[in-house]
Formats: structure tokens, C-alpha cells, sequence
């Protein structure tokens, strides 16, 4: 309730809808996604940039087609952005020269026949070579590969080798037995609320010169146990657009499940946190990651999480966000109860014993026909 009332008692205005402020709030910085705008009046990364800049203090992207998390940056079924690499260059420079870090992804699940070769060896340090010369270097490799991060620390020992959150890493032993390939991690999604987990994993990565980060709006189901098989989907997603697959199937978990109206409960018990509940990671973690490399409206979730606040359909914040489908229904993120936090902090996650989130969802859930 303090947060609450010292934002809206700071110096603000709205922007394209949505409630910003003057002032700081938070030390706290965050990481947000590097897009190429589609057309020439859609918000750029720098745009961000220049809206929000003294809350960011890194940009994370992928490199040209290179596989990584997500979708190509650069293609789609044969059609290729010509002007992308320079336009992605002089934007990052741009960024760079701001004082912003650069995060480059390399976080594909496989890599196929490549996935241990010279090959691979040779075109990361060509990719990290080529962005020293045209954009002054980065400073993070993010990956989900051992190869990747030997390559990086042989290779660039300045550069801080980052262990993505497809990893899963979620305890201190599984950051031990990484801990001389990787420099920093992004704690398994799934601990995310679990505030004792956070701050003894801090802890142990503090005394061993370790950082941490979170993800703090991911939709994805919690535990998902086909995430190996779609993040291996993810990674060759260029060849599969490019194949006869089967009609009237959607291989991902998540969209078949919440067609049944009954597991929407399972949309709260995500990991994604509350831009009203961020500030109690303050002091824990420096920076937060904001998945904002796919999402329609990342100017949105930027503003939410920097403000701490935010009115409207909490849904619209993740990525992947499921508004589509559970339409003409929003979950109303102002109607959360006051012990939310406490509660989802601290529970055991037993899901299957525990109403709670079931009984909030009644709650937050609203029509908007």
C-alpha cells in the first residue's frame, strides 16, 4: 500500500494510454527486448529508449538468423529484411552510446549437428567480433549452451557469459555446477515467487562474485512439461515455417489447454510477478528482464514495470499473453486482493490442494461485453 500511495502522489501524466512518472520509484533496472519495427510510425526499441532510459540498463536481442528463443529476426518464409542488419547496427550502437548494455541471445535450445563443431566456434566469435567493430561490443552473452559459453569465456573473457532462463537453473547446486562457464544466471522461472528461494540463491551468488536476474512477465505454464519440446521447436522454427505440417493442430501446450475455460486458474498460478509486487525484489536483484522482444505492445509492459502500476487486463503484460483467449473476459489487475504477494510468496505450491488462486480469479475476473 505505500508504493501504492507514493505513486500516485509523484509528478506524472499518461502516455498512449497508460499512467508514467516523473520521478524514480524503484533502483531497480530492467532488461527489455530488441525489436525491428514493421512499419515506420511503430515504437521502436528507442523510443524506449528515450521514454524510460535511466530504468533500463540493458537491451537483450538476437543476431540476424542466427537460432535463439524466438522467432527470426530478420526472415520470414523466404521473404528477407534487407536493410535489418544495418538498421539493428546503428540502433544498437545508438543504445550502446547511451551507456546501456548489450545483451547479445544466443539462448537457442539446440543447435543441431552443430551443436558442439567449429563451426558453431567459429561463427560466434565472428558475430561478437563483427558487433565490437560496428556497435562497440557487447556486454553479456546470454545462451542455453554449454559450447556457446565455453566459446564466449575462451574467447572474450570480458564479456559477461549469462545462463539463460531456458536452463531451468533453480537451486544453488545446479548455478555450482555451471558456475566456471557462467558469470551470471537467470533464476528458473518458476522460483520466481518463492521470496526465501530468491533471496538464499542471492546470497550464494553474492559471496561467489556471481549475478542474478528474473524474468518478471512470462505466461508460460509453470512446470510446463513439453517447455523442451516447444524450446526445440523455437530453435528450428525456420524449418518447420517452411514445412507441410499438420491442419487444425497447435502443437503448443499452453493454447490447447486454456481452451478449457476450467484451467484458467492456472493463468495465476504463473510465475510472472505483479508491476505492483516488483518492488519487493528490490535489494535482491538489480536487474529485471522484460519479455518484450515478441510482444505487440512493449512500450506497455515497460511503463507498467517502471511505474509499478498498472490499470487494466494483466494479461496484456505477458509473453505469451493469452487475451485472445480467454475473451470477452480480462483478468483486472486491479481488483487483485491486498495479501496476493504475501500469499503467492510464501505458499508451497500445491496447487492441486489450494484454492486460492481459484477463489481470485473469481475475483478478477471480468466481462467486458
Amino acid at each position: 500500500m505505500k508504493a501504492f500511495l507514493f505513486i500516485v502522489n509523484v509528478q506524472g501524466g499518461c502516455y498512449n494510454g497508460f499512467w508514467f512518472c516523473k520521478k524514480d520509484i524503484w533502483k531497480m533496472k530492467f532488461a527489455i527486448g530488441y525489436q525491428l519495427p514493421e512499419e515506420k510510425d511503430e515504437i521502436s526499441v528507442l523510443d524506449i529508449v528515450d521514454e524510460f532510459g535511466k530504468h533500463i540498463s540493458e537491451v537483450y536481442f538476437p543476431w540476424a538468423d542466427m537460432p535463439s528463443g524466438r522467432a527470426p529476426l530478420l526472415s520470414r518464409h523466404g521473404y528477407v529484411f534487407w536493410e535489418g542488419q544495418q538498421k539493428q547496427e546503428a540502433d544498437l550502437k545508438e543504445i550502446k552510446g547511451k551507456g546501456i548494455k548489450l545483451d547479445l541471445l544466443l539462448n537457442a535450445n539446440c543447435y543441431g549437428r552443430f551443436a558442439a563443431s567449429e563451426y558453431l566456434q567459429n561463427q560466434v566469435v565472428s558475430v561478437l567480433e563483427h558487433l565490437k567493430n560496428v556497435a562497440g561490443g557487447v556486454d553479456i552473452v546470454t545462451t542455453a549452451s554449454l559450447t556457446v559459453a565455453h566459446v564466449v569465456k575462451e574467447n572474450f573473457p570480458e564479456t559477461d557469459v549469462r545462463a539463460s532462463v531456458n536452463m531451468r537453473i533453480g537451486s544453488i547446486t545446479a548455478m555450482e555446477y555451471v558456475a566456471n562457464l557462467f558469470d551470471s544466471y537467470y533464476l528458473q522461472r518458476e522460483f520466481n515467487r518463492d521470496i526465501e528461494c530468491v533471496k538464499a540463491v542471492k546470497k550464494w551468488a553474492g559471496k561467489n562474485n556471481k549475478g542474478l536476474f528474473l524474468l518478471a512477465n512470462s505466461g508460460c505454464l509453470n512446470f510446463c512439461p513439453a517447455q523442451t519440446y516447444h524450446d526445440n521447436m523455437v530453435a528450428h522454427e525456420k524449418e518447420i515455417a517452411e514445412t507441410v505440417n499438420i491442419k487444425n493442430w497447435i502443437p503448443q501446450l499452453c493454447w490447447n489447454y486454456y481452451q478449457d475455460r476450467s484451467h484458467w486458474r492456472t493463468i495465476l498460478q504463473g510465475s510472472w510477478i505483479r508491476p505492483e509486487d516488483i518492488h519487493n525484489y528490490e535489494g535482491i536483484v538489480h536487474t529485471v528482464k522484460l519479455a518484450t522482444r515478441m510482444h505487440a505492445n512493449p512500450m506497455r509492459v515497460v511503463s507498467a514495470y517502471v511505474n509499478g502500476r498498472y490499470r487494466g487486463n494483466i494479461a496484456d503484460l505477458f509473453e505469451p499473453g493469452f487475451s485472445p483467449i480467454i475473451q470477452p473476459y480480462i483478468i483486472d489487475n486491479e481488483k487483485f486482493p491486498e495479501d496476493w504477494f504475501e500469499k503467492t510468496s510464501t505458499c508451497r505450491r500445491n496447487c492441486h490442494q489450494c484454492n486460492y488462486c481459484k477463489d481470485v480469479l473469481q475475483k478478477v475476473l471480468k466481462s467486458i461485453e
